[in-house]
């Protein structure tokens, strides 16, 4: 029972962690009015932001959930192209925004050793990704 009660304080707040370092990184560096601005539909503004809502709410129960459906290749690759239009213009607004961690390394005043600041980003990065796929992978 209390393997239970522990997990799910665990997993509530992984989660809440997670999602809020997703709507941070989304409004706070502008990811959408920037992918709007370069693709020139300003007018579309609204869907993209209620697309990326519905995305994570439709991703979010598909992942707690058994549902599963069967749909065709051509289907799979429509829906991969567009996944990739998005990586894509993702990847674009990002260069735009890449200054964030010279900006952030001033501000708490270690612009001195930034490559030290990428370097332990880096290596938490790798660090976790290891830990969870050779640890909870099977």
């Amino acid at each position: 029972m209390i393997n239970h009660s522990i997990d799910i304080v665990v997993g509530l707040g992984s989660g809440l962690v997670v999602g809020t370092g997703f709507v941070a990184f989304i409004t706070v560096l502008g990811i959408i009015p920037r992918l709007v601005q370069l693709s020139k539909s300003k007018k579309f503004l609204h869907i993209f932001e209620r697309a990326v809502v519905i995305g994570v709410m439709f991703g979010t129960y598909l992942s707690f959930t058994p549902f599963h459906f069967r749909i065709s290749y051509i289907f799979i690759s429509i829906w991969g192209l567009f996944h990739g239009v998005f990586i894509g213009l993702l990847a674009a607004a990002l260069t735009e925004v890449l200054n964030v961690f010279p900006i952030l390394a001033k501000r708490i005043k270690v612009d001195q050793q930034i490559i030290w600041l990428m370097l332990a980003i880096v290596l938490g990065k790798i660090g976790g990704s290891l830990f969870q796929w050779l640890v909870f992978v099977k």
